[in-house]
Formats: structure tokens, sequence, C-alpha cells
């Protein structure tokens, strides 16, 4: 049986984040297609961290800048290793290189960073996106984690064309794999127009576009109100910090809900979600499940990007705030134009994310590399030049770690 190992930034938590549930349908895949499946971490475990064990997947805690690893992955010695954004093979690249030269290396970046981080630093100097912050330091390790793995799974075609176009980075080493969804389990009727009410979003509120996204609706909710006085916005995610909570306004219906037991229930239940995205990367779990459950949307260009081509979006798509609230209060009040932006959710989840046949290429994928893998890594010289020198720096700068540790237990 060929085996798996997941090296994560963080335990999966399929309900708290869209991360988590990409991972964990990348890990079921595996398991699906014969293979045994651990997931590893140096994280610690979280509330809302799902049962690895019942989905029958094996796990294990793992310490940073430890030769424990060493022994560890020796022992499991897996045939494919995938890390879970470019940090951890930062972290354990080197350790896997060294001890399973033959396994397979994927690298799922989940959203570039590097696109994530120059588009905040644009906003946070109200200016656009200039090439100088795209070729930051963080770009510089980001795409050095990319070039030194075989594969690098990318969830947007946005991120594809970056990397390729602007990065240069070879298409043979990229995989564009957005969100698996299986289409069988999706509801094929949801509540009617009638049966909805009130506007949501919802999002981690660890993750700084999310929260930014809570303090833009401060400005466009009271555009919104004005309009619809009955209307309320609920603001759901896992951990709300109090400066999340404080803004919790009864009165004008600015609701902070905090934590769903069931995402795709709440977004069932409300007529139109919210999405107005100024910064980020990647493609947005809150839109998916919104589509799922035939919720239209209003968000931005970033917030769409890469999610859709040549289909109609299921909604609206604005980066202007006064058109926004409008939009958002044209598409709660007309229940013709409701129903069309509700049709189109299904048109375009058949269209972009049908798990069946994005699963059947991301295995037709690997296992091409994986027979070729000899030749494949030849062709990427510059991969096995960042590996030769990473090999030598990141493995001293963590045994250098390792043993400063060993001196201060001692001491």
């Amino acid at each position: 049986m060929k085996k798996l190992l997941v090296i994560g930034y963080v335990w999966p938590e399929p309900n708290s984040s869209a991360a988590g549930t990409h991972i964990m349908s990348i890990m079921r895949l595996f398991k699906a297609n014969g293979y045994k499946v651990e997931f590893c971490t140096p994280c610690a475990i979280s509330e809302h961290s799902i049962d690895l064990k019942e989905e029958g997947i094996s796990s294990s805690s793992i310490e940073l800048n430890s030769d424990n690893f060493d022994v560890y992955i020796k022992a499991y010695n897996p045939d494919t290793v995938l890390f879970d954004r470019f940090m951890m093979e930062e972290q354990f690249g080197w350790r896997v290189e060294s001890n399973c030269p033959n396994a397979l290396k994927i690298l799922d970046t989940e959203d570039l960073q590097l696109l994530r981080n120059a588009r905040h630093q644009a906003l946070k100097e109200n200016r656009d996106v200039s090439k100088a912050d795209l070729f930051s330091t963080l770009a510089k390790r980001e795409i050095s984690a990319i070039l030194r793995c075989d594969i690098s799974l990318i969830i947007s075609s946005y991120e594809m064309k970056l990397l390729k176009e602007t990065f240069k980075v070879d298409s043979s080493l990229l995989h564009h794999l957005p969100f698996m969804v299986d289409l069988d389990k999706c509801p094929s009727k949801t509540k009617a127009y009638e049966e909805r009410e009130h506007f949501m979003t919802i999002g981690n509120f660890r993750h700084a576009p999310n929260w930014d996204v809570v303090l833009y609706l401060q400005k466009i909710w009271p555009l919104i109100k004005k309009q619809l006085p009955k209307a309320q916005l609920h603001i759901y995610g896992s951990y709300p910090p109090p400066k999340a909570t404080a803004l919790n306004n009864p009165k004008t219906g600015f609701l902070i809900k905090g934590w769903a037991d069931d995402a795709f229930e709440v977004m069932e239940n409300s007529r139109v979600c919210l999405a107005p995205i100024r910064f980020g990367a990647g493609i947005k779990g809150k839109l998916l499940d919104a589509m799922i459950m035939q919720t239209p949307s209003i968000t931005s260009s970033i917030g769409s990007e890469g999610m859709y081509e040549d289909e109609t979006w299921p909604g609206f798509i604005s980066d202007d705030l006064e058109e926004f609230a409008k939009k958002a209060v044209e598409l709660y009040n007309d229940e013709k134009l409701w129903n069309e932006a509700k049709e189109n959710s299904t048109i375009l989840l058949k269209s972009k994310y049908d798990a069946d046949i994005l699963s059947k290429k991301l295995i037709e994928k690997i296992d091409e590399v994986y027979e070729n893998l000899e030749e494949h890594r030849l062709d990427n010289f510059i991969g096995s030049m960042l590996r030769h020198h990473s090999m030598a720096s990141t493995k001293y700068m963590s045994q250098w770690i390792e043993e400063k540790n060993k001196n201060i237990k001692t001491n």
C-alpha cells in the first residue's frame, strides 16, 4: 500500500476555515485511491480540530528543529509527502530530502501568501499593488519552496497565471486544484426567497482579510440599513476576539454571532451573503458555501478572483462602497433577480468545482510525475540548485536551534 504523509501547518478545522476543508478533501482523495494517510503537525491541537481517527487517518505530533522527525519519517517511509503551506516545506523539506529522497514532494499552497501580503501592504498605504510589493522577501521564500517541490497545488486560476507569467515558474511544477465539491451531496433544492431573511458573512476572525471585511462592513451596513430598516447583518466565524464582539449592536442590526455550528444552515437561512474582500489571495470558501446553498452573494473583484471565467457570477461584483450597498439592496428586494442568481450558483458549481473531474486530474498528474520522477527533477535545475543550498543553510540553522534548545533544557 502506498503511503502519504501530510505535514500540516495546523490541525485541520474544516468547520472553521476553507483551508481546513481543502486539506481534508485532499487527504480523503488519497485515501479513496488506496493510500494509507498520516497527518502530522508541530501545532497544538485546537478545540475545533476534526477527529482524524474517524476519517481513518492516523496522526502524530512532531517537533520543530528536532532530529526526532528524522527517526519518525524513516520509520513511516512515505511514498509521497505533502507540505501544507510553504513554511512546512521550509522547516521539514530538507529532512524529507535527506531521509526519503525518492518520496514525491507536493506543496499545497492553499493561497499565495506573497500575493495576500502584497495586497495588504498596498491597502494600508491606499495605493495599487506594485511589482516591488510582489517581489518581497516572503515571495522569495514561497517561490523557492514551490521550486523545491515536485508539484505545487494552486487553488486559483489567477495565481496560476501569476506564477507562470510574473515569476516564470514552469507549468510542469504547477497543478490547478480549486475546491473539490462532491456535487452528489449538494442539495438540489434549498429554501426559497420568501423563506429567507437578512444578510450574512462568515470567516475565521484570525484571518486578517476576514477581519478587514468586518471593519469594512461597518461602513457599508448603514447604507443598506437605511433602505432596509428591518434587515440584519449576521456575522459568523470562529475565534472572535473581544474587539469583534464589541462591535455587536442589536440596535443597528449589526450582529456578531461568532461560531456557527452548521455553516451551511446559517448560509441557507440568509437571503444574501456579503463578502466585500479588499485583500487576500486564493479562492474564498464562504463564496463556495454560498453557491452550494444557492445563496446569492455580493463580493469584490478580489473576492471573485479565480472563481469563475465565462460563467455569470451568482449575484454582483463591486469594488465601490456605495454601489456595493446599492446592489445588495437590489438583490435583497428583487425576487426575480435573486432567483436568477440562485440558478447561476448551481451552474458555476458544476462548471468549476466538480470533485469527480478535479480529483481524477490530480491523481493523473501525481501518477505521471511519480513515474517519471528522475526526469522531472532533472528538468527542474533551479529547484535542484535550491534544494542543494537549502540543505546546507536550513539544515545548519535548524541544527543550531536544536543544540541551543538542548542547552537551555540542561541549564
